[in-house]
């Protein structure tokens, strides 16, 4: 995979610096019980903020899952070391979208969709990492959602937090993914991340979070920034401002 250009790219001047897991409270080593309660006691004392009524009516609902799980074989992508065996080393399940879709091929993104009929989007989260990763869990394995975040595509995102939890094996369906990859949690908390570009069309920067030598950009990557600061860092910062790259408005 090619070295993406960071010409133009900065980190994120306001954000506190992050050098490495250790450098966490939380100890991002192993997929543990005590993650488990750290992430759910840091999520539940934020505040997510839910579209306006205006803004619900008029756009499609979509719903992302955020799985927390341990690493396992590995993330599959340049700048990330492989391990040699199953590491206990808790990720985030990303996948690449098949190049089929008709939306947004290849691009990087959350296990997710379009919410059906009388459908949470709790329901649809579950729901899509069962088609897109072959992966059933139950709503107990939900924490919570962080704040619903509007797609220049039209939609509105609603993340939601799930603890996939160790030994979590996945069989992707290709019509959908092109290939899953288990992100370590410490590439979310990397010094350089996040990435801001300016654009010409917003005053608002367009957010991108490095993983590997790969980036990825909001929206997905606006999601993740917030996963970091409130689930790891124990931050309540907003992300909504944030510009979408051209490619996404589709």
């Amino acid at each position: 995979m090619n070295k993406p250009p960071t010409e133009g790219l900065n980190p994120l001047p306001d954000a506190p610096r992050v050098s490495s897991a250790k450098d966490q409270a939380l100890d991002l080593r192993a997929c543990t019980n005590q993650l488990r309660e750290a992430i759910t006691a840091n999520l539940h004392k934020f505040e997510a903020k839910t579209a306006s009524p205006q803004a619900a009516s008029a756009l499609r609902r979509a719903a992302v899952a955020l799985t927390v799980t341990e690493v396992g074989p590995g993330a599959d992508l340049s700048g990330i070391p492989q391990p040699t065996q199953w590491s206990s080393q808790p990720g985030l399940i990303l996948t690449r979208r098949s190049s089929k879709l008709r939306n947004h091929p290849g691009q990087w993104a959350l296990p997710g969709g379009r919410l059906d009929a009388d459908e949470s989007p709790l329901e649809a989260a579950l729901r899509e990492m069962h088609e897109e990763v072959g992966v059933d869990l139950e709503q107990a394995a939900v924490i919570g959602t962080l704040d619903d975040f509007v797609t220049r595509s039209g939609y509105i995102m609603t993340p939601v937090v799930i603890w996939g939890g160790r030994s979590l094996q996945t069989h992707h369906n290709p019509d959908e993914v092109a290939s899953v990859h288990r992100i370590p949690l410490a590439e979310f908390v990397r010094s350089d991340a996040p990435m801001l570009s300016e654009t010409n069309t917003s005053d608002a920067p367009i957010l991108r979070m490095p993983v590997g030598d790969d980036h990825i950009a909001a929206p997905t990557a606006a999601i993740l920034y917030q996963f970091r600061e409130v689930c790891l860092c124990n931050r309540s910062t907003r992300v909504a401002h944030f510009e979408q790259p051209e490619f996404a408005w589709r």
